[in-house]
């Protein structure tokens, strides 16, 4: 089955969520349902499900249904770190709020054992839902050796991961931290939230083969719009 098909079945159930046709808790039609209305196969009509229930929209609950998730966007952390899950992302767009070339002492993020004169890359984005709302806000500190060309990517959907894997850079291990912080009164604007709000922030850390830290990227969530788990198929346990 085309995937533009697909994706217009994913868009038009999106649509019924977001015009509040389908409530939080509504239950969403069945694959077989979806098999019979729009003439797709079984594992058309599960894609559909399961890429809604990825993006938070909607929770599967085997032998109940599926249906449309309240307000809080169900996050698993692996696509943070794995670039194949990292590509799909959420709903929305990412909106760019600042981008450069400067030196690690200037950057808004600390590149871990870089020396203060070296020159990186900075992308700064907020990511919009599909309702225009702020969602996070993205920090991005590259060296410019490994990304010289970076600032001429499509920055709005920019995944840095699958940028580096194109480059060739020898990326060994991708570290990844969870950091609790308060909201300052610039992020709090950004995030349209009040100042001093607790929040999360994932924090990655890339390290090529040698050791060198060649990319530091943080996500500052909205308060109060995601959970953050981490699943692994049984066979990886």
């Amino acid at each position: 089955m085309p995937e533009a098909l697909h994706l217009r079945i994913k868009r038009a159930i999106e649509e019924r969520i977001h015009s509040g046709e389908l409530p939080a808790g509504a239950r969403l039609p069945t694959e077989k349902d979806l098999c019979d209305q729009y003439g797709v196969s079984r594992a058309t009509a599960q894609r559909v499900l399961n890429d809604l229930a990825k993006a938070g929209l909607a929770v599967r609950r085997r032998r109940h249904g599926t249906f449309v998730a309240d307000g809080v966007r169900q996050v698993n952390l692996l696509n943070f770190v794995v670039p194949g899950t990292a590509e799909k992302g959420a709903p929305g767009r990412h909106e760019i709020v600042s981008a450069r070339i400067t030196t690690a002492a200037d950057a808004v993020l600390a590149l871990p054992g870089a020396a203060p004169d070296v020159a990186v890359v900075e992308l700064v984005r907020r990511k919009l839902d599909l309702r225009e709302r702020p969602q996070s806000i993205e920090r991005h500190v590259v060296l410019f050796s490994v990304a010289p060309d970076l600032l001429d990517e499509d920055l709005e959907h920019l995944v840095s991961l699958a940028y580096l894997r194109r480059r060739e850079v020898p990326v060994d291990t991708i570290r990844l931290y969870l950091d609790p912080v308060s909201l300052d009164e610039a992020d709090a604007a950004l995030l349209d939230s009040e100042p001093g709000t607790a929040t999360m922030r994932r924090r990655r850390e890339l390290r090529v083969t040698d050791g060198t830290v060649v990319e530091v990227v943080t996500a500052l969530v909205r308060p109060g719009t995601a959970e953050f788990f981490v699943e692994l198929p049984a066979s990886a346990v």
